[in-house]
């Protein structure tokens, strides 16, 4: 063809058609106003991506015409996805039975634009509702990044008449609606993102912003135990099974809790920063001594967990307010009563991480920053799936004061900003405290539970001391006199396993199992550390 362009041209050198050419053969010329606008840039085919003109240095006559390698493609019969797409966009088929989305009957013509705000911070909820409401109209769905080239994106849509979803828009999302609002729109159109979107941003365009809720997904029966805690989107789940099953394959056993819980933890894993350390849980209900009661409690704290979605979301429970469907307790009590123990147990219990919140780099001396840095936390928090421990909470949850200098007022700032913040929360977390007083009472209101961690009693505290001793090597009779060195010593459980500790080092260092003698050193030392005074035999 390149030399008959060059004849036709009667130019060897120029091989391509041309605006004049193809203008003549259609009977016009250039010197017509409305032949030289089917060039333009807005003009369909130019906006469309169908057409495109090269030699931007010549006059509009002369400039050569190219179309897109894609747009041949696809006339030649071949649908493979256009080069300028590939890692940024997937292509969504219709499915077998087409999906029940909350997102239908919306108009088709003029030019519109249908923004899905999603109730996750990671707008995973935001993608699958755009992507069910396309596919729902027997068209499938080209999801593409808002960092991909749009304009491509909106050809390829074009072309296999597919429903065009873009998301999600966090940063740049006027950049990336404009750029769409510039071009012919797709059969349709949907955005997504966290927020909502500024009609400005698109004046030509109909922008219409609609919420979708987190849906609770369709769980198989035997993995509904495992799966409870965990906000997971169908797909997730999806994909949860199957790495349970090769894990279980691993292990060369059936698939179990603890293989799904292990797969899920992968799907949810949270995106903390360096404000936020994490803790694999290592311990049972068996490493807790506490009362009857205090032990139901952190059993409802758990049952809370579980079926949150259920009550919160499923039952409507859940007031208003802006309020999210997250747990919340409190935990007080002395140093070494138990209560960090207990938060990693809950975690445990619920096949979740324990990540526990670094307050110290939270705090900053900057108005504003701590705010920031917990905002950091909570966010990644809320998309996430793990239990939150706030230890030594009444740091940043202290009570407000009068306000008697600039400090003070900006210091009740934080606490408002905390209260409000707990209401939206989405997600599980512990507070503890060594002073239930020091905590501001107007967040005694957003806790679902509060459990008070006592001082346990010589009977309690001989238990602990076996507990803590049982896994080392003993001589003979000492597990005789631990009730007596645990009415002699008033310690925490936290001071017993450190006496314990000293206890078996004292004991490896002569390569010996542990005594009676190595317990009492330890627990002496414990009583020395305290600065208290060791108590004599009685």
């Amino acid at each position: 063809m390149e030399p008959l362009y060059g004849y036709l041209n009667d130019d060897v050198s120029r091989r391509r058609a041309t605006v004049q050419l193809a203008l003549e053969l259609l009977g016009l010329g250039p010197h017509l106003a409305e032949a030289r606008a089917r060039f333009h840039r807005s003009a369909p085919l130019r906006a469309g991506g169908l057409l495109t003109l090269d030699d931007d240095d010549r006059p509009l006559p002369g400039r050569s015409l190219r179309v897109p390698d894609r747009v041949v493609a696809h006339l030649l019969g071949d649908d493979t996805l256009d080069e300028e797409l590939v890692g940024v966009a997937r292509l969504v088929p219709v499915p077998a039975v087409p999906p029940v989305s909350a997102l239908v009957g919306l108009p088709s013509a003029g030019p519109l634009l249908v923004h899905v705000r999603a109730a996750r911070a990671d707008a995973s909820d935001g993608a699958d509702a755009a992507v069910d409401a396309i596919t729902a109209t027997g068209r499938p769905a080209l999801v593409v990044s808002p960092l991909a080239p749009l304009p491509a994106a909106v050809r390829e849509a074009r072309l296999r008449d597919a429903g065009l979803v873009v998301g999600p828009l966090v940063d740049d999302a006027a950049r990336s609606i404009r750029q769409l609002a510039a071009v012919p729109p797709p059969p349709v159109l949907l955005t997504y993102g966290p927020t909502g979107l500024d009609p400005a941003w698109a004046p030509e365009t109909t922008v219409v912003t609609v919420e979708v809720a987190h849906p609770t997904p369709t769980v198989p029966a035997e993995f509904a135990t495992a799966l409870a805690p965990y906000r997971l989107t169908p797909a997730q789940i999806d994909a949860t099974v199957e790495a349970a099953r090769v894990f279980a394959a691993i292990d060369r056993l059936p698939v179990a809790d603890t293989h799904v819980q292990r797969a899920a933890r992968q799907q949810s894993a949270p995106q903390l920063d360096r404000h936020v350390r994490r803790v694999p849980p290592a311990v049972g209900w068996n490493d807790l001594m506490l009362p009857d009661d205090r032990s139901a409690q952190l059993h409802e704290l758990v049952v809370r967990a579980r079926t949150r979605q259920q009550v919160l979301g499923g039952w409507r429970m859940r007031t208003g307010g802006g309020r999210g469907q997250g747990v919340v307790a409190l935990f007080a009590g002395e140093s070494g009563t138990g209560k960090t123990l207990a938060a990693e147990v809950v975690a445990g219990e619920l096949g979740l991480d324990l990540h526990v919140v670094d307050l110290a780099s939270l705090v900053d001396k900057y108005v504003g920053e701590t705010e920031k840095n917990l905002e950091r936390v909570f966010t990644a928090a809320d998309q996430a799936d793990a239990v939150l421990l706030f230890d030594e909470a009444d740091a940043v949850f202290g009570k407000r004061g009068g306000v008697r200098d600039a400090r003070d007022r900006y210091a009740n700032l934080e606490s408002a900003y905390l209260l409000q913040r707990l209401e939206s929360f989405g997600g599980i977390a512990v507070l503890t405290t060594n002073l239930r007083a020091n905590v501001d009472e107007a967040f005694t209101r957003r806790f679902d539970l509060v459990v008070d961690f006592p001082f346990p009693d010589a009977e309690h505290r001989a238990r602990l001391w076996w507990l803590a001793l049982s896994g080392a090597p003993h001589a003979d009779g000492l597990a005789e006199i631990l009730p007596r060195l645990a009415a002699q010593f008033e310690l925490a459980g936290g001071a017993i396993r450190s006496a314990a500790v000293t206890a078996a080092y004292l004991a490896a260092g002569r390569g010996t199992p542990v005594t009676a003698a190595d317990a009492l050193a330890g627990a002496e030392r414990e009583y020395r550390k305290l600065g208290r005074l060791v108590p004599t035999p009685a």
